[in-house]
């Protein structure tokens, strides 16, 4: 019983179904051409019929297990239906409506990158690849950007990014040489007036000791503090000059010498009173040197 109540319904289904039919108009075909199109909504209704068979094709085309041919020919479809659809939005704009190019969809690389539409002729919305067919052979190389070739600088343009802060003239105003250099400058500083203070401390005791002889031991004993290795390295210098000069002398003739010379001795005395001499003029006033010198006649020192 129950399968003859699901026959008859079965038969007033489709019954109804019939009837519903009879009662459309039938169904219209899309022009041909769009300028046979006269009326703004007939030709905005084409439009979105064309939009939809747009939609369905490419969600077909998603598939990539349709083969290559079948994926071709649903491109060429796609393509075929875009420049239909261009066609519609210029006799919709004609026709006094709105302009649906400037809002148009573009084109996408594999990687979601616009990229530009192939059109070779110039006319028309160009070839478009749609979802699997971007995979194809011969299609993935259009897509594939060429390596970016590394353009070698010229002098000009290493030159041009040259500034004063390139040689260092700038180092003072990030405040970072300041934090460095402070405590060192303070430090030499306080060196430089413990230096000072010394020096004045020894003139002062080399003032008091004046008249009475000892100011030669003082000055002897502070100022040439340190001089030993001056001395030593200037002999050094001395001695191997004074080879070298042997040397030369061996491959020449022999040097007939009219007048007397100072020997090694002498020499090394000589530059050993001009070093005093410099210190005591740099350490020792105009003043103190005279007294020294009357000291020196008063103890009858002859050096």
């Amino acid at each position: 019983m129950a399968r003859n109540e699901e026959k008859a319904q079965s038969m007033l289904n489709r019954f109804i179904t019939l009837k519903a039919e009879e009662k459309k108009k039938p169904k219209e075909r899309r022009p041909y051409l769009a300028s046979e199109c006269r009326d703004l909504a007939e030709a905005d209704k084409w439009r979105q019929q064309i939009m939809r068979e747009i939609g369905r094709k490419v969600a077909e085309i998603q598939n990539e297990g349709l083969g290559e041919h079948r994926l071709r020919d649903l491109n060429d479809e796609i393509n075929k239906l875009i420049r239909e659809k261009s066609h519609w939005e210029r006799r919709i704009v004609e026709l006094g409506g709105p302009n649906y190019t400037k809002h148009s969809a573009k084109m996408t690389d594999l990687e979601g990158n616009i990229v530009d539409v192939p059109n070779p002729s110039g006319r028309g919305p160009g070839y478009r690849y749609f979802g699997a067919a971007k995979k194809l052979p011969g299609v993935r190389e259009l897509f594939e950007k060429p390596p970016e070739l590394r353009k070698r600088r010229t002098r000009y343009d290493i030159y041009k990014r040259i500034d004063a802060s390139y040689y260092g003239y700038r180092d003072d105003e990030d405040g970072v040489l300041e934090k460095v250099e402070g405590p060192a400058e303070e430090r030499m500083r306080a060196e430089a007036v413990e230096e000072w203070r010394r020096v004045e401390e020894v003139r002062r005791e080399a003032r008091k000791t004046v008249k009475s002889g000892e100011v030669v031991s003082v000055v002897k004993e502070v100022l040439f503090e340190g001089m030993e290795e001056e001395v030593e390295e200037e002999e050094r210098r001395n001695r191997e000059k004074l080879e070298e000069e042997e040397r030369e002398r061996e491959g020449r003739r022999e040097f007939v010498a009219h007048v007397p010379l100072p020997d090694e001795k002498e020499i090394e005395r000589m530059v050993l009173e001009k070093k005093k001499t410099e210190l005591l003029s740099k350490y020792v006033s105009e003043g103190l040197l005279e007294e020294q010198s009357e000291a020196k006649v008063m103890l009858n020192i002859q050096r």
